[in-house]
């Protein structure tokens, strides 16, 4: 544990008025953790995996989101290509330095101008995958870590987000229980994302882009 978490960590105990759990209240939570309760499942996400897609899609665009549905991921950068023309975008993107994105077939799209990299300030467009869709409520989970830099979710003004259709389940649940499974532990943010970023706090009047990207625009690719 790094000196930094252990002072956080100390400070929260103070402030509970207690030290490190130990004995029978320890091995509860070591338990817990072991075998995360599930929380409520709303019932309509529990359909059949077809189904599940199209409500993704269906609250996806419900929350100002774009969806385009492609056959492979290998259709990907044309899809790309072409959403940028459509909305009249520049064709500089940055792309996550992601190995599913970066074996794409972009060098089959000379149009693209195309950095591989993390977000800064001024970038326009970026292109990300995430690890799933929640169908309940047409959100994108995106971990952090080397290949997916938190910075692509909130910098760009147009979000571009990969996602694979047998990667969208029912619940959040059940996307917190795919993380667990795959056996890498926690990485240190997950982001949901449901449709571009907005604000009412002006006049109770939506503002999209307000603390982040105003577009998302989702290229949903089938297996």
């Amino acid at each position: 544990m790094s000196e930094a978490r252990e002072q956080i960590l100390a400070t929260i105990r103070r402030g509970l008025q207690r030290g490190p759990l130990a004995g029978e209240r320890r091995e509860q939570l070591e338990a817990r953790l072991a075998q995360p309760p599930r929380n409520l499942i709303p019932a309509r996400a529990a359909l059949p995996p077809a189904e599940q897609v199209e409500l993704f899609v269906t609250l996806a665009l419900a929350a100002a989101a774009t969806v385009e549905r492609v056959a492979d991921l290998a259709a990907v950068p044309a899809a790309v290509v072409a959403f940028l023309s459509r909305e009249g975008l520049p064709t500089d993107l940055v792309l996550a330095p992601d190995p599913d994105l970066t074996a794409l077939p972009w060098d089959g799209q000379p149009t693209l101008h195309i950095e591989r990299r993390a977000a800064v300030d001024g970038d326009k467009t970026c292109v990300a995958s995430a690890f799933a869709g929640i169908a309940e409520t047409g959100t994108l989970m995106l971990l952090s870590g080397p290949h997916s830099p938190t910075t692509l979710n909130f910098l760009p003004d147009t979000h571009i987000v990969v996602l694979r259709a047998n990667r969208i389940v029912g619940a959040y649940e059940d996307a917190w229980s795919r993380l667990r499974e795959r056996g890498q532990g926690m990485p240190r943010t997950v982001n949901w994302i449901t449709g571009p970023s907005r604000s009412a706090d002006i006049e109770q009047t939506i503002q999209l882009g307000a603390h982040g990207p105003l577009r998302l625009h989702i290229v949903l690719a089938d297996p």
